[in-house]
């Protein structure tokens, strides 16, 4: 490996690029979920309902979900570092024009556009993981990573409540866009190039590659199936079945409670945009409290078996950590819905530590589902992370559409039934399955290969 591998970058290198991703990485949800605060500010300028205002921030989830298929092969061509500074310039022009659009669809447009440019980071971020961190360390950095995109649901409405309620909801959209300015100059300073050649890399001009070099890398003509390619790792049940085990945690341990937190607590407390957004801060927590388990730990769980037995052990072994992930999403979100019910018209917090709860084990999930989905398929890691990110956002993108009618019909209570069958059906047993038979499945690395 030469120096300029990023392999062999020093570790506070590493560590500043990645955390400027993550920040991008973040953006992405942080952009969806600004808004879910002000629904009612907004339905109210447009004349719309309640509902229909949060099909703006539903949009945004599903374009998130598709636009990285566009990206990856781009990025693969041309480099991470020139994918990331286009889709910041041009997510700036799209929050600047949804800060002045004049009607409903015209926002909406907008929005999509928006979506569609700040994606990359969001999907990528597995693959600059695995191009500048070794095996044995990659679920910590895997989780600070994924740890930031979750962070950006309930961290945007807790701070923009605020804005809403005392400079109006349009200042949102000016604010993100003077983020993503902001966003342009930590990456033009900080963000080398990662996509790494040694054929085709001269050791000695490494600095110039990293930062000033905008060409294409990869001579290999692009093709549409280069475009669906991550399409094809459904296929692999290595990857589909972590991607749609965590996809139904993550509808209900995020989606769920923090589409409904400001669709509910309105109007059964009689809440503002600040103090919806307060409620925020108990998931927020959570998240946070579950990565230590599902980053850190997993590392730590991986290496002391390795030293016991003396040989790395196969990725299923990391799947005993999803588990507690699992319970403490059930756990929470039956929490969250029963003392929602309970309280009447007085608020009190123990949804909310639910909801926290809820997202502890959210996190735990999405960081052990997602390394140990790289662990089998390093060498296509991009494509494992588009498609993980494209299977959680059509999850996320139904999920409002049914699950208010389903709280309507069933009542609150009523509604743990769904959340226990589907959480048990499509994610937990699944799991098992795939600990129990995925070291023989075929199309896989080998576990001794780092």
């Amino acid at each position: 490996m030469g120096d300029g591998d990023p392999l062999n970058w020093p570790k506070w290198k590493k560590v500043v690029n990645l955390l400027v991703v993550a920040f991008h990485a973040m953006m992405a949800t942080f952009t969806a979920a600004a808004i879910q605060s002000a629904f009612s500010e907004i339905a109210e300028d447009f004349e719309i309902t309640v509902q229909k205002a949060s099909y703006l921030t539903s949009l945004v989830v599903l374009v998130l979900g598709v636009a990285p298929f566009f990206w990856r092969p781009l990025s693969h061509v041309y480099g991470r570092r020139p994918i990331f500074l286009i889709s910041l310039l041009c997510s700036l022009i799209g929050n600047i024009g949804c800060a002045v659009s004049p009607s409903y669809a015209t926002m909406g447009l907008c929005r999509a556009i928006t979506a569609f440019f700040i994606s990359p980071a969001s999907s990528l971020g597995s693959a600059i993981v695995s191009e500048t961190f070794f095996r044995n360390e990659q679920a910590h950095y895997m989780g600070i990573w994924t740890a930031m995109v979750t962070l950006g649901v309930p961290v945007a409405p807790l701070i923009f409540g605020f804005v809403a309620m005392r400079v109006g909801y349009r200042w949102i959209y000016w604010i993100l866009a003077l983020t993503n300015a902001v966003q342009i100059i930590l990456h033009i300073l900080l963000c080398p190039e990662t996509r790494y050649n040694p054929s085709k890399t001269d050791p000695k001009t490494s600095f110039r590659r990293q930062y000033f070099q905008f060409k294409r890398l990869d001579p290999t003509p692009i093709k549409i199936k280069d475009f669906l390619y991550p399409l094809s790792l459904a296929t692999r049940p290595s990857v589909m079945i972590p991607a749609v085990s965590y996809s139904m945690i993550f509808l209900w341990g995020s989606v769920m409670t923090t589409f409904e937190i400001p669709q509910l607590l309105p109007e059964k407390f009689g809440f503002n945009t600040q103090q919806v957004g307060l409620q925020y801060i108990g998931i927020i927590l959570g998240t946070v409290i579950g990565e230590q388990i599902g980053g850190l730990m997993s590392d730590k769980w991986m290496a002391i078996r390795k030293h016991r037995s003396g040989v790395t052990p196969p990725p299923e072994y990391r799947l005993w950590l999803s588990y507690p992930g699992h319970l403490l999403t059930l756990t929470g979100v039956v929490v969250f819905l029963v003392q929602l019910d309970r309280a009447g018209d007085r608020w009190n917090i123990t949804p909310i530590i639910g909801a926290a709860i809820a997202a502890a084990g959210n996190q735990i999930v999405t960081t052990v589902s997602i390394t140990y989905a790289v662990d089998c398929f390093r060498e296509d890691s991009a494509s494992v992370g588009v498609f993980i990110t494209f299977v959680r956002q059509v999850w996320g993108f139904i999920g409002p559409f049914w699950i208010p009618q389903m709280i309507e019909n069933l009542g609150l209570q009523g509604s743990t039934a769904i959340t226990t069958a589907t959480i048990v059906a499509i994610s937990i047993l699944p799991m098992m399955l795939l600990q129990w038979r995925g070291k023989n499945w075929k199309g896989r690395l080998s576990t001794d290969d780092s």
